[in-house]
């Protein structure tokens, strides 16, 4: 949906217009991906990574030699290995379809997010989170080695994406394609017939030190806190004036 403030910015505007916000909104938000890296990422560097492609792009971006018909067990068993090796726990690897493709799906945690730089499973992948001036700082790339096996006639249609859900504030980034998304998620995206030729993306953003989940604790153990202090306060103001008023009694 459209933001209201945009909403009623464009009341006046003709219908044709405002249904073409609406379509061009809804499509972004809908978009797939033919090769995604999606992250999760911790303040102390630690999280976890998704990885979904066709098979022939796992070959192109990371290659491990994939077939587009090869037996499902032995496709996933062999992007098991390639993360295990890499020193990442995997926590799930399966095989889906859409729109007659094949994907491969593997989502693994990892302990530090500076150690996965080009191991077996990332060597498209530069990234590196560090503390500097009281902020978070995260850099990278995203490009397909030149050393790469080469998949032969790939599909060239659609998009690859790198995106990343940041754990805190995010103060500033580095082209991401829509912004800062529903507060904390920074995405990258190019055709993947530019991927396939060797463009580059380039990751950065600048975030808050601080996890939003602890920000929150700290702002409800504060209101709790202050809560406390007023109930106290009132406690001691109800006794002072209860002693008051019997004393002037007596």
């Amino acid at each position: 949906m459209l933001p209201l403030r945009m909403a009623l910015g464009l009341s006046g505007a003709s219908p044709r217009l405002v249904a073409t916000l609406l379509v061009a909104t809804a499509l972004r938000s809908c978009l797939t991906y033919e090769f995604e890296h999606e992250f999760w990422l911790r303040t102390d560097g630690s999280g976890s990574v998704n990885v979904t492609g066709r098979p022939a792009l796992w070959t192109s971006f990371k290659s491990l030699r994939l077939e587009e018909k090869a037996d499902v067990e032995v496709m996933k068993n062999a992007a098991r290995e390639l993360f295990e090796r890499s020193g990442l726990r995997v926590r799930r690897v399966t095989v889906t379809r859409r729109g007659g493709h094949r994907y491969l799906f593997v989502s693994a945690d990892f302990a530090d997010v500076n150690r996965i730089s080009y191991t077996p499973a990332f060597p498209d992948l530069r990234v590196g989170l560090r503390h500097e001036d009281g902020r978070l700082h995260l850099d990278g790339s995203w490009q397909r080695p030149l050393e790469a096996l080469d998949a032969g006639k790939v599909d060239r249609e659609g998009l690859v994406a790198v995106r990343f859900h940041l754990p805190s504030k995010v103060y500033s980034h580095r082209n991401a394609a829509d912004g800062v998304e529903r507060g904390n998620i920074l995405s990258w995206r190019e055709e993947t017939g530019a991927a396939l030729d060797g463009g580059r993306l380039d990751l950065g953003a600048v975030t808050d030190p601080r996890s939003i989940l602890f920000s929150t604790i700290m702002l409800f153990a504060g209101a709790v806190v202050l809560a406390v202090l007023l109930l106290a306060l009132a406690l001691w103001a109800v006794v002072r004036r209860g002693r008051r008023d019997l004393a002037n009694s007596s």
